[in-house]
């Protein structure tokens, strides 16, 4: 028997906001990323994110060029780590106006985001 352990935290993309609202209800404690001004209720934090946005210089000596998207995951795991939000077991993605594809690319191109991250099937 093979067994295989992922221990990454699943990033789900979820197409608006009432599929966000039942993703939220249904399962594990989540962090957003791209939410509404407010924090959606029953997060465990929210973290505003824009596709092709930083908040930082290009190429700054913290992030080195790194994706914005990229970026966002690493400040929503920070969060976790450090304590500063709730303990989340996923993420999930409002995937409108670009970020999905760019949540995706960071997933699929990022070294330091693939270790921490994997992508789940989209959320319905």
């Amino acid at each position: 028997m093979t067994w295989s352990l992922d221990a990454r935290i699943p990033v789900l993309l979820v197409p608006d906001a009432e599929a966000l609202t039942a993703a939220l209800a249904a399962g594990k404690p989540a962090a957003v990323l791209h939410a509404p001004a407010p924090i959606p209720p029953g997060a465990a934090c929210a973290l505003p994110f824009e596709a092709g946005v930083s908040s930082h210089a290009l190429a700054c000596a913290c992030c080195q060029g790194r994706s914005p998207a990229a970026q966002a995951l690493d400040q929503i795991f920070q969060a976790r780590v450090r304590g500063q939000c709730a303990w989340f077991d996923r993420v999930l993605v409002l995937a409108g106006d670009g970020a999905g594809q760019a949540i995706t690319a960071a997933l699929a191109e990022d070294s330091l985001a693939m270790a921490r991250f994997r992508l789940d099937a989209l959320a319905r």
